[in-house]
């Protein structure tokens, strides 16, 4: 503990040295004076009047949604790795259908909510369901230089990963067909909502002026409290607490997070929708800020425990990429350090307070993603500089600590709508259909329980 709490104090340390304007190394003129508008925050002044497909932005979002797909199943691996051998095509299983089931959800109904014509700045309309009117000319209102279809096929691959993200909270006991059903229902009532909320023209944490470049309240807190929520309600492991469940195949994890941090360049690129100044910005801080969060989660493990472990350092970089993520459009290189040093060792702390708190968070989405997007969404209230991008704001340690205020008000919305609405989708699922396997089945693992098939013949 003494070597923990050292650790600690010297991140802080850090932190409040460079944490004030003159460290920070933010350029202050000219970086971004041909940038456009994040996807987070499409400015209608910046557009112009005659929408034209812009060949290169249009190469660079289809990239970026071939990036941000290869992320799903990434963390299949990276998931199906922490399970025990068992449960491997289980757990592998839930993130690859997600693809499956989100895409029609999307296409017939999902991206009309979330991002069609406004309605009381709460949800989109149905105007544009089965994609009707969704065409290959640019929608001014989200980008003037790609097809309106590669802005859509783009947030699909957000609204495919997110509830996958969830399965890690209840992995090793939820039965397959209660899972496609709560898919569609979290999808539709949480997902697609929050992402009007936050991203559709209209909606109101938009108007308020939050920013979430891409997705730290729309995926990671809202599937991180929904993993809370789902703890809760599923109940624990058979065994858990009284028997080991060490992670069986710790290769095929750091596989999964070698690929998600492959993906997240698209993940955070991407959403400037656009292949110049802003992009490039974004990708480079996503990466910075990952590799800072694998070494002081390293580091902190390391003082707590005496051990370096392959699964520390992977869930390390996969909580600075939550962290930088909601930030990535708006922040600079030293910037991003800082919040890849802070999220490493705070989620670090988050998941060992598991046994404290006695839940059963199986593959820790709370601590990570939950905690990791908060401390994110708060960061870009500190560090988000116009000089980054200008259709963003200053934040607090720039002059503006209005912007604080607005990243916590909107953070505390997501987590009580997610954990809310999420708790009310279980509860009517337990009543209805059932959420765990029968205790014979978990024994016997999900693999021959619900797929009939093994993951390994030996």
């Amino acid at each position: 503990m003494k070597r923990l709490a050292g650790v600690l104090g010297g991140v802080l340390v850090v932190l409040l040295l460079v944490s004030m304007p003159a460290f920070a190394g933010e350029p202050t003129e000219g970086i971004l004076s041909q940038v456009v508008p994040s996807a987070a925050a499409p400015a209608a002044e910046a557009i112009g009047d005659l929408p034209k497909v812009d060949t290169g932005d249009t190469s660079w979002i289809l990239i970026s949604s071939a990036l941000v797909m290869l992320m799903t199943p990434g963390l299949a691996l990276f998931y199906g790795g922490m399970v025990r051998t068992k449960n491997v095509l289980g757990t592998i299983m839930q993130s690859f259908m997600a693809l499956g089931v989100i895409t029609i959800q999307w296409v017939l109904f999902g991206y009309s909510l979330a991002f069609g014509p406004d309605i009381h700045h709460v949800i989109g309309s149905l105007d544009w369901i089965g994609l009707k009117g969704v065409g290959l000319e640019p929608y001014p209102a989200y980008s003037a230089t790609v097809p309106h279809q590669a802005f859509m096929i783009f947030q699909m691959m957000f609204a495919v990963i997110t509830p996958a993200l969830i399965t890690g909270a209840f992995a090793e006991r939820f039965k397959f067909k209660t899972y496609l059903v709560f898919l569609i229902l979290w999808a539709t009532l949480v997902y697609d909502p929050l992402a009007h909320w936050v991203w559709g023209v209209g909606g109101w944490i938009r108007e308020l002026g939050a920013l979430d470049f891409a997705g730290g309240l729309v995926v990671h807190i809202s599937s991180g409290i929904a993993a809370l929520a789902a703890t809760l309600v599923v109940g624990k492991r058979k065994g858990y607490g009284q028997e080991a469940m060490p992670p069986h195949n710790l290769t095929l994890t750091l596989l999964g997070a070698a690929l998600l941090w492959f993906g997240w360049f698209g993940f955070n690129g991407g959403s400037a929708v656009s292949s110049g100044s802003l992009a490039t910005s974004a990708f480079v801080v996503t990466h910075i800020s990952t590799a800072a969060a694998a070494l002081s989660w390293m580091m902190a493990e390391w003082a707590y425990r005496g051990n370096p472990t392959v699964l520390g350092a992977a869930s390390g970089a996969v909580a600075g990429l939550v962290a930088i993520t909601p930030a990535s459009g708006f922040v600079g290189p030293v910037s991003a350090i800082i919040i890849g040093l802070a999220a490493g060792v705070a989620c670090f702390c988050a998941i060992n307070l598991k046994s404290k708190f006695k839940y059963d968070d199986s593959l820790d989405v709370v601590g990570v993603h939950g905690v990791g997007g908060t401390l994110g969404a708060l960061a870009t209230g500190l560090f988000a500089s116009k000089a980054i991008n200008p259709a963003g704001a200053n934040g607090l340690f720039f002059g503006n600590p209005e912007l604080l205020g607005i990243q916590a008000l909107t953070v505390i919305s997501a987590m009580v709508y997610s954990f809310v609405v999420t708790l009310i989708i279980l509860k009517v699922l337990d009543l209805t259909m059932g959420l765990r396997v029968s205790e014979e089945h978990e024994v016997n693992g999900l693999d021959l329980s619900q797929h009939g098939e093994s993951g390994y013949n030996y």
